[in-house]
């Protein structure tokens, strides 16, 4: 069923994940569409991001940074919607907003948390390349992992729509750029089209030896989004004062116990010490007051000039959120990755 002016179809949470999700931890729902009151907006969905942070949000005990997701209740995300309603004084109908309507096709909004999509083509890089992912590198990149000209820094899930963008403003502050990807497709785009030095494909053997062939000089700045593997191939790479901002770890999101394998805490703990590493982790949510003024001035001039490229992996139709998210988690995407729900 596609999207209809009188039912409001939402995927809900019908089960916690017991590891990875499977299509039946969700459920496909029809209700009514809701009624705004005064001070509210009714948003008919068009765009509705799909990211990894999403898989934490759906267990028992949710993350510190956000409330999980209740059972029975929408999964949760962030969309581009039309408004098609309002009874609020600074929005008006037909506008193009950024919201959080999650994985529905309507939802009402008091207005805090939407802004304006103005001059943004098309208005779906709100939700990447212009908007949070595109942001999260950017703050990740600058702000913890400082790269100076001549650096070596390394990027995980390389074509990813935050690893992509990460290695693309390393490559314009002049350092050289060595990605790490699944498959030999994704590492040809990253070295081809983006303009990364080397991509390595995670999916062959003996990463950590490809790794060091590499990086002949060391890591000095490493962008941590997958962790598992790739991680242990870096660390001991890492050089003197290296930098490793942590935005997340995917490798582990489905883990339901501790791995098997020797405790790597200890080397870890080391080498953080001796080689005086500075590892900090970020929530993009913290910086947006700050940062994301510069950031969208930056990213505009860059896509301008077609110094940083961006890649959309869309997929037509709600119903196909849940088999697109479980891919996603699988490493599935290829570039953002984004349901449009409607036409804009």
């Amino acid at each position: 069923m596609s999207q209809t002016d009188t039912v409001n179809r939402r995927i809900v949470l019908a089960a916690r994940p017991r590891g990875l999700p499977v299509p039946e931890d969700f459920r496909l729902e029809q209700v009514e569409v809701p009624e705004p009151a005064d001070g509210q907006v009714l948003l008919r969905t068009a765009f509705l991001s799909l990211d990894p942070y999403m898989r934490n949000l759906m267990d028992e005990v949710g993350p510190v940074y956000a409330p999980r997701v209740e059972l029975g209740a929408p999964m949760v995300g962030a969309t581009v919607s039309r408004v098609i309603a309002s009874r609020h004084p600074r929005f008006r109908e037909g506008e193009l907003v950024l919201g959080n309507a999650g994985w529905q096709d309507f939802a009402l909004s008091d207005g805090s948390d939407l802004l304006a999509v103005d001059g943004i083509d098309p208005p779906s890089l709100a939700l990447g390349g212009l908007g949070m992912t595109g942001f999260t590198a950017y703050v990740g990149l600058l702000d913890i992992g400082a790269p100076k000209p001549g650096d070596t820094v390394v990027v995980a899930a390389a074509s990813g729509a935050v690893g992509a963008v990460v290695g693309q403003i390393a490559r314009l502050k002049g350092a050289r750029v060595v990605g790490i990807c699944g498959g030999e497709e994704k590492c040809r785009y990253v070295v081809d089209e983006l303009g990364f030095d080397a991509c390595l494909d995670r999916h062959e053997p003996e990463l950590a030896a490809r790794l060091a062939v590499a990086c002949p000089d060391g890591i000095d700045v490493y962008f941590e989004n997958v962790g598992g593997e790739v991680f242990d191939a870096v660390l001991p790479l890492l050089n003197i004062g290296a930098r490793v901002p942590v935005c997340g770890i995917i490798a582990h999101y489905n883990d339901r116990t501790l791995r098997d394998g020797p405790d790597r805490l200890p080397l870890l703990q080391s080498t953080l010490l001796q080689k005086r590493i500075r590892m900090q982790g970020f929530v993009i949510l913290d910086h947006y007051a700050e940062r994301f003024e510069a950031f969208r001035r930056d990213m505009l001039v860059w896509l301008r000039d077609r110094q940083v490229l961006l890649r959309e992996d869309r997929v037509d139709g709600l119903e196909k959120a849940p088999a697109a998210f479980i891919g996603l988690l699988q490493g599935r995407n290829f570039g953002k990755l984004l349901v449009r729900v409607a036409e804009t």
